[in-house]
C-alpha cells in the first residue's frame, strides 16, 4: 500500500500561554498543502523501516512511523511489514512533515490491519505521537487550539488560489523558536479575522514566531517581503519556521526567484 503524507501551513499562529506540563497552548488555522512525502508498506517476514530522499537525522528506530507501528501493535495484531519513506517535505520547516508521516502511517495500518478504528480513535493515537499529528487524520482545514491537537471546524476554502512555499534550506528547532516568543492572548479574534477578505489578512493575521526569528534570520523577512512584491495576497512564516509561503490569485512561477532556497508551488487544496 502506498500513501502520500502531505504538509500543512499555519494561517495565523498565536502562542497564548505556557502549560503546566511544559508545552504551550496556541491557536492557529492548519491548512493542508499538496507538497508530500511517499510512504509505502508491503508484507514482510519482519517489520522494518527504511528511508530515502532527504536524510532524516537521528536513530531510525525512533522515527515517528516506527513509533506509530509500535503504538498500534500494542493493541492490535498487525502483520509484519517492510515500510519505506521517500522523504520529500523538508525537515524542521514548520510544515508538519514528520507529523503527517506518522498520521498517515496510522491510517494505513488501520486499513492493513483491519483495526476498525474511527476517526476520533485514530486522533487519540496520533496525539500520543506528537501535537501536530492528530490534524493529519482528517487532513482538512481546522481551527486548532490547546497544544494544536484540539480542533473546531472552520469554513475556509482556498481552492482556486495558488501557493508558493519557500524553504531557505535551513531548519529551525521548535525549542529555538519558542525561546524567542512570549505567550500572550491575541489582540484579534483569529476565527473572525479568517472570515474577512484575504486582502485584509496582511494587516491582521500574524505568526507570533516571526517577531523572534526574523531579526535572527533576516532572509526570512526578505522572502516574505518578496512574496508581496511578486503579488501575494497574503504571506507568512508557517509553524515555527523556517518555511515562508505566499498565497496568490493566479498561477505564478517563482522557482528561479529564490536560488538559494527550495521552492514548491501549486494549487491550493
Amino acid at each position: 500500500m502506498i500513501t502520500f503524507p502531505n504538509a500543512k501551513i499555519n494561517i495565523g499562529l498565536h502562542i497564548t500561554e505556557k502549560r503546566a506540563d511544559g508545552f504551550h497552548n496556541l491557536e492557529s488555522c492548519f491548512y493542508p498543502v499538496a507538497w508530500a512525502d511517499v510512504l509505502e508498506a508491503v508484507p514482510a517476514a519482519d517489520f522494518s523501516f527504511s528511508s530515502s530522499g532527504i536524510a532524516i537525522p537521528g536513530d531510525a528506530t525512533k522515527n515517528l512511523c516506527v513509533k506509530a507501528y509500535q503504538l498500534l501493535k500494542q493493541d492490535f495484531d498487525l502483520p509484519p511489514l517492510a515500510t519505506h519513506l521517500l522523504k520529500i517535505v523538508p525537515i524542521g520547516a514548520g510544515m508538519g512533515g514528520g507529523s503527517s508521516d506518522a498520521a498517515f502511517m496510522l491510517k494505513m495500518l488501520n486499513d492493513i490491519g483491519n483495526c476498525g478504528l474511527s476517526t476520533a480513535e485514530l486522533e487519540q493515537y496520533a496525539r500520543q505521537l506528537g501535537s501536530d499529528c492528530a490534524f493529519f487524520i482528517q487532513n482538512r482545514p481546522q481551527y486548532c487550539y490547546e497544544k494544536g491537537d484540539q480542533f473546531a471546524d472552520i469554513s475556509l476554502n482556498l481552492k482556486g488560489k495558488y501557493i508558493v512555499l519557500v524553504y531557505p534550506n535551513f531548519a529551525i528547532s521548535t525549542a529555538e523558536a519558542y525561546a524567542g516568543v512570549k505567550p500572550q492572548l491575541p489582540e484579534v479574534n483569529l476565527l473572525e479575522t479568517l472570515q474577512r477578505p484575504m486582502q485584509e489578512w496582511r494587516h491582521s493575521i500574524n505568526n507570533d514566531f516571526e517577531a523572534g526569528l526574523f531579526p535572527k534570520y533576516p532572509i526570512l523577512s526578505q522572502i516574505k517581503e518578496k512574496m508581496y512584491e511578486y503579488g501575494a495576497i497574503y504571506a507568512s512564516m508557517t509553524g515555527s519556521g523556517s518555511t515562508i509561503y505566499g498565497i496568490f490569485d493566479k498561477p505564478i512561477h517563482l522557482q528561479n526567484n529564490f536560488p538559494s532556497s527550495t521552492v514548491w508551488q501549486g494549487e491550493c487544496l
